[in-house]
C-alpha cells in the first residue's frame, strides 16, 4: 500500500480495519489535494483560483437518511421523535461492507479537531474517496499543529464513500433511497455514502458534538458569533438564507465563526476552523469579505456554475441549486479570530427571514420570549429554494438547527436559558425577511437597516430607545432608531392594505401557537405564556 503525507504511524488505516487499500493520502495540503482532485476528473480550477466542484443530484443534506444506532447509550437519551433508528446489527452490516467496498481504493485521510476549547474538542479522522472532499473538510475544521500529527489518535472517525449505494434491508436506510448517513454514538464512526454533498461530513461532526457536550455543560448551537475589539461578544442565530454568516462578517469586529458555536464555563468558542457561505447573488459590494475569500486558492466552490470558456463563476446562476457554497479556512478573512474563543456574549440575536413581511426589523425580548422563539426556530422558505417549492412555506426549525440535534430540544433551551439569565444576555430578534407586503408582493427588508439595527444592538444604543408592544407578537419594538426610516419598524405601516396585513399577521400567529404545542409540557408557565397572542380587535 501506497501512503504519503503527513502521520501518525502507529496508528494508520489498519487500525480502523481498512485493509488492501491501494494507497492512502495523509493530511495533504490544498496544493497536492488540487493535482490529484484534477487528475482524478473531480474538480475544475476556476478564475480566482478556487477549486469548482458539482455534486450530482445530492445538492444538500439528506436529513432523512440519517440514521443512529439505537443500543445501550441512545436508547432513552436520544430525541427518537427528530431522529431515525438504526439497529446495532444494520450497522455492523454497513461497516463491514464499506470496509470491502474500499478495498483496492486509494483514499485521502485529514487528522483534525472539532472544537477550538482544547477542553471540550474532539479528536476526527476523516477517510474520503475524493480528494476534493478531503481539502473540503481540512478547510472547514481545526487544523492541528504538524508536530501534533505524528501522535494524533483519533476520538471520532467518519468515513465518505460517494460510490458506495447503501441496501434498505441490509443497511437499515430507506427503501429507494441511493443515500445513507449512519451514526454509531457509543464508537463514535459515521458512515456517509452514496452523496457528493460535502456538507453531510462537517454536520456529522456538529452533531455528535450536540450530542456529547451538554453533559460537560456545554451549550452546543447552530449559530454564528463575532466579538468587538473591546472583547464583547455576539451570537448569531438563523437558518439558511437569514444572513448569519453575511451579518457575523462585520468588518469592524472580529469573527469567531459562521455556522457552529460552544458555549460552556470558559465562554464561547468554534467548533470549526472554516466558513462555509452561501454564495448564490454573491457581489463583491454587497459582501466584500466573503468575495475575497471565496475568489482565492484554496477554497472550495460547491454546485456554483462557471463560463466554461474564461472560467469566470457566476454567482448569479441557481440553475444547479440556490445552495450553492464556498468552503475557505477562517484566516481567509482578515479580521477573523486566531484563537477561536471569546468571553461570554453580551447579545444574541434570533435572525428570521419572514415572508409573509409581518414581523418587525427588530424586536427585545425577554427570556421567556428568548426561550419560545429559540425552540420555535422560526423562519419562511420560498419557492425557487427547494425543490418543488410554491409560493412562501413557514419553516419551524426547533433550537434553528433540529436535523443537528440527538437529543430533546428542551435539553439545549434549558442550558441556553441558565447561560443567558447568569450573564444577563439582551436577546434581540432580527427580521431580515420582506416588508411592504410577502413574498412576490413586498420587497426584501434593506441590508442597509437590517446591519444598523445589528450595530445598535451590539453596541448598547437600542436599549436606549422607546419601545412599543407588538400587538400580534407582545415583543418590545424600537420606534425609532437612527438609520432607519421610521415606518420599517412598524410593519403594518409598510402596508398599502392594511386589512390584508392583519389577516396575514393572524395567520401566522396561529402557525408559531401550533408549532409550539408540542413542546408545551416541557417548558415552564411563564414561556408558554410568551407565545404569541394577537392583542388588538378585527377591524
Amino acid at each position: 500500500m501506497q501512503e504519503t503525507g503527513v502521520r501518525n504511524g502507529a496508528y494508520g488505516a489498519d487500525k480502523f480495519g481498512l485493509t488492501d487499500l491501494k494507497a492512502v493520502h495523509w493530511n495533504l495540503t490544498a496544493p497536492t489535494l488540487y493535482e490529484h482532485a484534477i487528475a482524478n476528473g473531480e474538480a475544475s480550477i476556476v478564475e480566482g483560483g478556487a477549486l469548482s466542484a458539482f455534486t450530482g443530484h445530492h445538492t444538500g443534506r439528506s436529513p432523512k437518511d440519517k440514521h443512529t444506532v439505537v443500543d445501550d447509550l441512545t436508547e432513552n437519551s436520544l430525541w427518537w421523535d427528530g431522529n431515525r433508528k438504526m439497529s446495532k446489527d444494520n450497522f455492523a452490516n454497513i461497516l463491514a461492507d464499506f470496509r470491502a467496498h474500499v478495498k483496492g481504493k486509494t483514499l485521502f485521510a485529514q487528522d483534525l479537531y472539532g472544537g477550538a476549547d482544547p477542553a471540550y474538542r474532539i479528536k476526527v479522522r476523516v477517510y474520503t474517496e475524493y480528494a476534493w472532499h478531503s481539502l473540503f473538510i481540512r478547510q472547514l475544521l481545526i487544523r492541528p499543529e504538524m508536530a501534533e500529527i505524528a501522535s494524533f489518535v483519533p476520538d471520532m472517525t467518519i468515513i465518505d464513500l460517494p460510490s458506495f449505494r447503501p441496501d434498505a434491508k441490509r443497511h437499515g436506510g430507506r427503501e429507494g433511497s441511493d443515500t445513507q448517513v449512519s451514526i454509531d454514538f457509543t464508537n463514535k464512526i459515521v458512515l456517509i455514502c452514496g452523496s457528493s454533498y460535502a456538507g453531510e461530513i462537517k454536520k456529522s461532526v456538529f452533531t455528535t458534538l450536540n450530542f456529547y457536550l451538554p453533559a460537560q455543560n456545554v451549550v452546543p448551537m447552530h449559530c454564528s458569533a463575532n466579538v468587538s475589539k473591546e472583547g464583547e461578544s455576539a451570537l448569531f442565530f438563523g437558518l439558511s438564507g437569514t444572513g448569519k454568516t453575511t451579518l457575523s462578517a462585520d468588518p469592524h469586529r472580529i469573527l469567531i465563526g459562521d455556522d457552529e458555536t460552544g458555549w460552556g464555563p470558559n465562554g464561547i468558542f468554534n467548533f470549526e476552523g472554516g466558513c462555509y457561505a452561501k454564495t448564490i447573488k454573491l457581489s463583491k459590494e454587497a459582501e466584500p469579505m466573503i468575495w475575497d475569500a471565496t475568489n482565492r486558492f484554496g477554497a472550495v466552490l460547491e454546485n456554483v456554475v462557471y463560463d466554461q470558456y474564461t472560467r469566470v463563476p457566476d454567482y448569479d446562476d441557481g440553475s444547479k441549486t440556490e445552495n450553492t457554497r464556498s468552503a475557505y479556512p477562517l484566516d481567509f478573512i482578515p479580521n477573523a479570530s486566531r484563537s477561536g474563543r471569546a468571553g461570554h456574549p453580551k447579545n444574541i440575536i434570533f435572525l428570521t427571514a419572514d415572508a409573509y413581511g409581518v414581523m418587525p426589523p427588530v424586536a427585545k425580548l425577554t427570556p421567556e420570549q428568548a426561550m419560545y422563539h429559540f425552540l420555535s426556530g422560526y423562519t419562511a422558505k420560498v419557492a425557487g429554494t427547494e425543490k418543488g417549492l410554491v409560493g412562501v412555506e413557514p419553516e419551524f426549525s426547533t433550537c434553528f438547527g433540529a436535523p443537528f440535534l440527538p437529543r430533546h430540544p428542551s435539553v439545549y433551551a434549558d442550558l441556553l436559558r441558565d447561560y443567558i439569565n447568569k450573564h444577563n444576555v439582551d436577546v434581540w430578534l432580527v427580521n431580515s425577511g420582506w416588508t411592504g407586503g410577502k413574498y412576490g408582493e413586498g420587497r426584501r427588508m434593506p441590508i442597509k437597516a437590517t446591519r444598523t439595527l445589528v450595530t445598535s444592538a451590539l453596541n448598547g444604543s437600542l436599549k436606549n430607545a422607546d419601545f412599543r408592544t407588538d400587538p400580534y407578537f407582545g415583543f418590545s419594538v424600537p420606534t425609532s432608531v437612527p438609520g432607519v426610516e421610521p415606518h420599517l419598524l412598524n410593519p403594518i405601516k409598510t402596508w398599502k392594505d392594511k386589512a390584508e396585513f392583519d389577516k396575514t399577521a393572524r395567520l401566522l400567529v396561529g402557525m408559531f401557537q401550533k408549532n409550539f404545542a408540542k413542546f408545551e409540557k416541557h417548558v415552564t408557565a411563564d414561556v408558554k405564556a410568551a407565545a404569541p397572542e394577537v392583542r388588538i380587535a378585527a377591524e
